[in-house]
């Protein structure tokens, strides 16, 4: 039996400098809803999917949370059987972290979102409100507005006159999108902690232009009764001659004043044979076109803005080694920066070599050669569930249910699939799939616990039932809001046009610096 230790052992273990996976196995809609600061968010519907890429060492040492409801030592069960070796179990779950007196934050990538409140606190990173911006944009002055997001996000919504230079790219692009100093930087998210980190990213830097961030960004810009613009494609370009030797004097300014740690590739490869003792992680820190151009081998994409944006989405090992990579050292510099004022162990490599890699690692899902998976085609299920000899269960996303799912076909999550299978009528096969197949087949082993019946699995999922041309029912209200436990409403209703949604974002942003000091367990640098 996996041992369990209590919210005070835990504290300590946290504070310890040693390595530590904490991770959450609840789903994102019960993680957000309130979660330990430094817990790593890995839903047990992922597990397998996900822990070889966030907890590579299997030596490691891990605690698993729950909500106290059995959902751990199921995980660990399964992180046992493919290797792993060091786990505990928080006992009681987050309940008992907070009946201890210790904080619980609602939210997700809270540690970077608090960071860059503290960030702002402790630099007074400048700001200019939308409506500063708009009496700009009105007087004509001479100003550029720089999307610090994702190229997804800045095509969905947009400020007017934005050009989308994600985070890590700020100080390697600005200087031919802003050639005068006496030109402004107005740097924008879709909240705060991306504007704020972008802006004082140039800051930093010691560009010679004033530089703002867009207080609230996108909801701010909203909240004031201004129009966003959609499917905007306004983008950077190559970055110049001249643009490049700023960017690299720029770059070695943040090394020094820093203290940003570089690396040759012997030191590096000596590391990746270290790694039954220490955990490493190496990141290719560029924009993922350029990535999938052509990159060292072994390398993750982890764009440098969203890795400080979302550290929790890559690293789910406290204490790790980090080493970050691009092809000038320019991104990797001051991405490095940010995560060294957060307290990971970072560094640059100093020469990446020939990048030509093409494709990237294949992500390992764990433990499925022992499950014996066994498929069936869209065609013989259809005529399965015409027959009644067969139900679907699918144990996709509530959401995606709600919107399509196969005729007649119950919802269960992997958490609650055990009580649900169950409840089924017997006699007849049980049927797993969801959009793909990666949700199923990891269910595979906790269908078969709760029955005998035949467990097979939908070869395509639901995306290839669809493609066969079978039909799909939509129920709007099932499951039920309160059962949609892998969805955090609060948190996407701000991205819904939702303006109380909004201000209550942005303020719960705003306390982030005193509920994380409040915690303890941060410790951020900044100097």
């Amino acid at each position: 039996m996996t041992r369990k230790i209590d919210a005070q052992t835990l504290k300590a273990m946290l504070n310890d400098g040693a390595e530590l996976a904490l991770l959450d196995v609840r789903e994102e809609g019960q993680f957000g809803e309130g979660h330990m600061l430094l817990a790593n968010p890995l839903p047990y519907s992922l597990l397998e999917a996900r822990i070889d890429a966030r907890v590579p060492r299997r030596s490691t040492p891990t605690v698993l949370v729950d909500d106290g409801d059995g959902i751990a030592e199921r995980a660990a069960a399964r992180l046992e059987a493919v290797g792993y070796s060091d786990i505990a179990i928080l006992d009681g779950g987050v309940a008992s972290w907070a009946s201890a007196g210790y904080e619980i934050f609602k939210g997700v990538s809270v540690p970077c979102k608090a960071f860059g409140e503290v960030v702002e606190h402790e630099n007074h990173t400048p700001s200019i409100s939308a409506e500063e911006l708009q009496a700009k944009f009105d007087a004509g002055e001479d100003l550029v507005v720089l999307d610090s997001r994702t190229p997804e996000e800045f095509a969905r919504m947009s400020i007017p006159r934005g050009v989308n230079v994600p985070g890590a790219e700020l100080a390697y692009r600005v200087h031919d999108l802003a050639p005068s100093p006496d030109t402004l930087v107005v740097v924008n998210c879709a909240g705060r902690t991306r504007s704020i980190i972008g802006a004082q990213s140039l800051i930093n830097a010691g560009i010679d232009n004033t530089v703002v961030a867009l207080r609230g960004g996108t909801q701010g810009w909203v909240l004031a009764g201004y129009e966003l613009d959609h499917n905007a494609t306004a983008q950077y370009g190559a970055v110049s001659a001249k643009g490049m030797v700023r960017a690299e004097a720029v770059a070695a300014s943040v090394r020094d004043r820093y203290k940003v740690k570089t690396i040759d590739r012997a030191t590096l490869a000596a590391w990746q044979s270290e790694t039954a003792d220490r955990t490493l992680y190496v990141f290719d820190v560029r924009d993922a076109s350029e990535y999938a151009a052509g990159h060292m081998p072994g390398a993750i994409s982890a764009p440098g803005g969203q890795l400080v944006q979302g550290t929790d989405n890559w690293m789910g090992t406290r204490g790790a080694r980090v080493v970050l990579v691009d092809d000038t050292g320019i991104r990797a510099a001051m991405t490095a920066h940010w995560l060294l004022q957060m307290r990971w162990d970072v560094y640059v490599l100093d020469d990446a070599g020939e990048m030509s890699e093409t494709s990237a690692p294949a992500g390992r899902t764990l433990g499925l050669e022992e499950l014996a998976i066994e498929r069936i085609e869209p065609a013989a299920l259809a005529a399965e569930l015409e027959a009644g000899t067969a139900i679907a269960v699918d144990v996709d996303l509530s959401l995606d249910y709600r919107k399509a799912h196969l005729p007649g076909a119950v919802w269960a999550p992997r958490p609650r699939l055990e009580a649900a299978i169950k409840s089924l009528p017997a006699g007849k096969k049980v049927v797993l799939y969801s959009e793909h197949e990666t949700r199923a087949v990891l269910a595979v082993s906790d269908a078969r616990a709760a029955t005998d019946e035949t467990v097979l699995v939908l070869r395509g999922g639901r995306e290839a039932w669809t493609a066969a041309g079978f039909s799909t029912e939509s129920s709007p209200e099932t499951p039920a809001d309160e059962d949609c436990i892998d969805f955090l409403f609060w948190v996407h209703d701000r991205h819904s046009g939702n303006q109380d949604s909004m201000r209550a974002y942005l303020a719960w942003e705003e306390q982030l610096p005193a509920q994380i000091e409040a915690d303890g367990d941060a410790r951020f640098q900044i100097p």
